[in-house]
């Protein structure tokens, strides 16, 4: 697909204000026909530009209080040892985020817990347990001040 135009702007600025927005209202909205609205999701959503639809949980409200931001080093970067290591975090329920990095450490980690006894559990019973590992550094989040759902490059 090629860079999305001001009427596909204005779709992705309307459904990252509200994603159950009715197709009819959308195209009301934004000022087009029902199929023609339609025909233009279809192709955001076939080319990736919209990569799904969810609801939005408090992770407080499902009592996992504390965020953790994990550094993981690895005791190499050959591309068997990035593989196993990623195929095994993603079965780690904790893990929210998990981002392949240059510098000091090979990979940063979200994990949500319920409180410090429960990141305790988290990283000893998955994190230390992951292929390669050789250190890691936690770090804990005492105040969340952002956390966007999306690039608000659209406004």
């Amino acid at each position: 697909m090629e860079k999305p135009d001001h009427i596909d702007l204005a779709i992705l600025r309307t459904l990252q204000e509200n994603g159950r927005i009715s197709n009819a209202d959308l195209a009301e909205r934004i000022g087009l026909s029902a199929s023609s609205c339609s025909r233009r999701l279809d192709m955001l959503e076939k080319s990736g530009v919209i990569s799904g639809y969810h609801a939005r949980v408090s992770h407080k409200a499902l009592d996992y209080k504390m965020m953790v931001i994990v550094h993981i080093s690895l005791s190499g970067q050959f591309a068997k040892t990035l593989a196993e290591f990623e195929a095994a975090v993603k079965r780690v329920p904790n893990v929210l985020v998990c981002y392949l990095m240059s510098g000091e450490y090979d990979y940063i980690l979200r994990v949500a817990c319920k409180d410090l006894e429960d990141y305790e559990r988290i990283h000893r019973d998955w994190l230390s347990a992951l292929p390669h590992v050789v250190k890691i550094n936690s770090s804990f989040a005492l105040r969340e001040i952002i956390d966007r759902p999306n690039v608000s490059a659209f406004s």
